[in-house]
């Protein structure tokens, strides 16, 4: 009998979760995706108990036996198939081109090689995968090739099952600049906190030039403080960046009010809080996924949108505001009053709520 029982305790609760883990590994699954000349090669290789849970296969080493593999290679490899998908420049590859089940003993898992027809080299690759979603700690381990040569790496999982890639050619900065420009586009146009501080720079109106220099002078402040959290140099928490996003709505509809004597100094407005603008992009920047060997290309792209983005709001928002002055010119003050009311509202209503419900977030 032990004289301290109170050592074997401890050593039990140490030690069990090791040999638990031991005992049920934490399976992993790596897939290759390999860009040739006029092919798309993939190698998989996957943990034999994930294979074997949605196979119905017990107990799992059995599929490490050749004779299992031979009647079961065709489940395994229809099974890994059709979990996933490959588009080349938005067109979707067949995986159907699959060679046999190769065991691996050493690894506990199988490797599985299929190979996709492409008439020519693409720009842009884009995997959705979900192996095994039975599991939801599980993780797809992904490597891109170019040739022999690794270009990138990611992770898929339960909250991240879709990543593109984009080649290093000139097709694949072609590939950037189709996606990423209307991705600017999109948030410009459809982020309401920016356009409402547009609308109060444009609430005053004046010549279409006039009104482009002060929104460029925005789009380049935005650009200056986008490139710098892009490129991770200056990256102010978001809790502080979103509630200056909304005082700058509210600073740009009291100016309005407050304008006397032809003072104009939008264009000061739009250099000054186009920084704080540009940093409360960042978030959607990661969203997206920049492609990093393809980090400026994206981000000029991305930049391009806005400013086109911009330039459209400009347009639409001084022709209409032109129209009403000329039928009216008492009712284009009073649109500016009621305008930069309402902007002042709206930029209080995302202040308070951003700091005092959820965070700043």
């Amino acid at each position: 009998m032990t004289r301290h029982p109170w050592l074997a305790v401890v050593l039990t609760v140490v030690l069990w979760p090791s040999a638990s883990a031991e005992a049920h590994p934490v399976p992993f699954t790596y897939l290759d995706v390999r860009l040739q000349q006029g092919a798309v090669e993939l190698t998989l290789i996957a943990h034999i108990i994930d294979v074997a849970h949605d196979l119905g296969i017990d107990p799992p080493e059995r599929l490490l036996d050749e004779t299992t593999l031979k009647s079961r290679g065709a489940d395994v490899a229809r099974l890994l198939s059709s979990r996933m998908h490959l588009a080349a420049d938005r067109t979707r590859l067949e995986l159907t081109d699959w060679g046999p089940v190769v065991p691996l003993p050493e690894r506990q898992s199988v490797r599985l090689e299929g190979r996709a027809t492409v008439n020519a080299a693409p720009g842009r690759l884009a995997l959705d995968a979900r192996l095994f979603p039975y599991d939801p700690m599980h993780q797809t381990f992904v490597n891109f090739y170019e040739g022999d040569a690794l270009e990138s790496q990611a992770i898929l999982d339960a909250g991240r099952t879709r990543i593109e890639y984009f080649a290093g050619t000139p097709r694949g900065a072609l590939a950037v600049v189709m996606q990423f420009v209307p991705a600017g586009m999109r948030h410009i146009l459809t982020g309401p906190d920016h356009l409402l501080f547009l609308l109060g720079l444009l609430l005053l109106g004046g010549s279409l030039r006039r009104l482009t220099v002060i929104v460029t002078a925005f789009a380049v402040a935005q650009t200056v403080t986008l490139s710098l959290a892009a490129f991770h140099i200056i990256s102010p928490p978001v809790r502080l960046i979103e509630p200056a996003i909304s005082l700058s709505i509210v600073y740009v509809g009291l100016d309005n009010l407050m304008v006397r004597g032809g003072r104009d100094v939008r264009l000061w407005i739009a250099a000054v809080f186009g920084l704080f603008h540009g940093f409360g992009f960042a978030p959607v920047l990661r969203a997206l996924d920049l492609p990093r060997r393809a980090l400026g290309w994206s981000l000029v792209s991305f930049n391009v949108g806005v400013e086109v983005g911009q330039l459209i709001a400009v347009v639409i928002v001084a022709t209409a505001l032109s129209a009403l002055r000329t039928r009216s010119e008492a009712a284009g003050r009073r649109l500016v009053v009621a305008g930069s009311i309402a902007v002042i509202a709206g930029g209080a209503f995302w202040f308070i709520r951003r700091v005092f419900f959820s965070g700043g977030a």
